[in-house]
């Protein structure tokens, strides 16, 4: 594979930070560009972030000195120097949306963690092992938008990564309703424990907007490109509740599930050991060997101890049982700026490096 030349936008912020700890000895991709809004801009990577680096490993070495660049000035610049560009800004929807446009237009692509584009109808918002085949809308996007190589591809909310890669083997059996309740850790707010100590023995039972990401964003995973944009599912029935914990990292959820034709306990456990996606079958740098894990153990799965299993890329599954009112209920696990954040946009880039969008 060849290297790619790339930018991190928003690179002072928790999932920017991340983005740079994931990047520093990627095999594809070359961290060029930092840049962050103007308060940052100038100062070197080290300056910017000061106190507010909130990743249990250093910053890296290569980055430290880097000069931050203007994210929404220096549009023009930034395309010149870049193959792609990463996007994790902490903006209004509305600004994000221009942003990320002018970007595309300056033809310098877009790989974006943000939610602003997750509801266009020709941006793909991709779990690689998932629904690979939506990246294909990019070649219609590219009209809309005039461009050659520019264009906007997005990854899905953090919630949904825990529960929706769980289900979607199961699609098979037509999943008629879902009840998932998440249990969300701090840094999915951007939050340390040192920064929102009101966490520390708490629960907070709202997340402003997750819960009809939560169900609604699945079903555009589980849509089909026609006509040149996504058109969402219809079914299943998704509802949620999505809570703030106090856990640093990882996302958990309790799922129940009906279907429309109830598969044994077996044929479930199945489907989840043996499932692969694109990612696997390419050998993509990040992509976990075996997506789906599931553990026999009660007590399992826990964020404190399997959220960084397969280097954080992995779900985890447990507690598959029968269940009085719906046919299955489980619990799952994903760490939320990994799988669920800054590592599934390093797949999802890897998936299109592969396929040849950056080119």
């Amino acid at each position: 594979m060849k290297q790619y030349n790339v930018g991190i936008i928003g690179a002072t912020g928790m999932v920017g930070q991340r983005f740079a700890t994931l990047l520093e000895n990627h095999p594809w991709f070359r961290v060029k560009v930092l840049a962050a809004s103007g308060r940052s801009a100038g100062k070197t990577y080290e300056e910017a972030v000061g106190e507010r680096w909130a990743m249990t490993t250093p910053m890296p070495e290569s980055m430290k000195n880097m000069i931050i660049m203007n994210a929404e000035e220096d549009i023009q610049k930034i395309a010149g120097m870049v193959d792609f560009c990463f996007c994790a800004v902490n903006m209004k929807k509305d600004e994000i949306k221009v942003l990320e446009e002018a970007y595309a237009k300056a033809e310098c692509p877009i790989v974006s963690n943000n939610s602003a584009h997750r509801t266009t109808p020709d941006v793909p918002m991709v779990v690689p092992e998932i629904n690979p085949d939506h990246i294909e809308v990019i070649h219609s996007q590219r009209k809309r938008l005039g461009t050659k190589r520019g264009f906007i591809a997005v990854k899905s909310n953090c919630s949904i990564q825990s529960y929706v890669p769980a289900l979607h083997p199961l699609m098979k059996f037509g999943i008629k309703r879902v009840l998932a309740c998440t249990y969300q850790a701090i840094s999915g707010a951007g939050k340390t424990f040192s920064t929102w100590p009101d966490m520390i023995d708490n629960v907070i039972p709202f997340i402003g907007g997750e819960e009809e990401k939560s169900e609604q964003e699945p079903l555009k995973v589980w849509g089909q490109v026609k006509d040149g944009v996504i058109v969402n599912a219809t079914s299943p029935s998704i509802t949620t509740q999505c809570l703030r914990v106090p856990v640093s990292d990882g996302h958990t959820a309790a799922v129940f599930v009906d279907f429309d034709k109830k598969p044994d306990k077996e044929e479930i456990l199945e489907l989840w050991r043996d499932f692969k996606g694109v990612p696997q079958e390419l050998e993509l740098p990040s992509a976990p060997k075996q997506f789906i894990h599931y553990f026999e153990d009660d007590n399992r799965p826990q964020a404190k101890l399997d959220r960084m299993l397969e280097n954080g890329m992995a779900v985890s599954t447990g507690r598959l049982r029968e269940d009085k009112q719906y046919d299955y209920k489980f619990v799952c696990l994903s760490h939320n700026t990994l799988r669920g954040a800054a590592g599934g946009g390093v797949l999802l880039a890897e998936l299109l490096a592969a396929k040849g969008f950056f080119d």
